[in-house]
């Protein structure tokens, strides 16, 4: 299923704040973001209309069994790509702004090609 790099941030973002918490609303999105309710509003419409979350009746967010499976894709991306920038010299800051702008655009053959050397060469 193709997102635009915004959806996938918000994916990304629902998935790591539920690995610490039980409870995602959208107030949370938004300040882990920095974007405002009706920008985080929208979005996670988008996102419910692609099946990817759903939100129950206290307004809490869930990831589909399809959403879940496409964070986790992107969360990989973005932890392999930091720690392999990191590995060549990067500082930690710079390492992890550019893996997050890189993980929407980089294809599953030069990612996995990248996994595996790293897996390979102990990185």
């Amino acid at each position: 299923m193709a997102l635009q790099e915004s959806g996938e941030m918000y994916l990304e973002t629902i998935y790591v704040l539920s690995q610490s918490s039980s409870s995602v609303r959208g107030i949370d999105v938004g300040e882990y973001m920095g974007y405002s309710k009706p920008s985080v509003s929208r979005g996670l419409g988008l996102l419910k209309d692609k099946g990817l979350i759903i939100r129950d009746s206290d307004g809490f967010i869930k990831l589909t069994e399809d959403g879940e499976k496409l964070a986790k894709r992107i969360y990989e991306r973005h932890t392999v790509l930091s720690s392999l920038f990191i590995n060549l010299g990067v500082d930690a800051k710079t390492a992890t702004e550019d893996a997050c702008r890189i993980e929407h655009y980089i294809s599953d053959k030069t990612f996995n090609a990248i996994k595996d050397h790293m897996i390979k060469y102990g990185s």
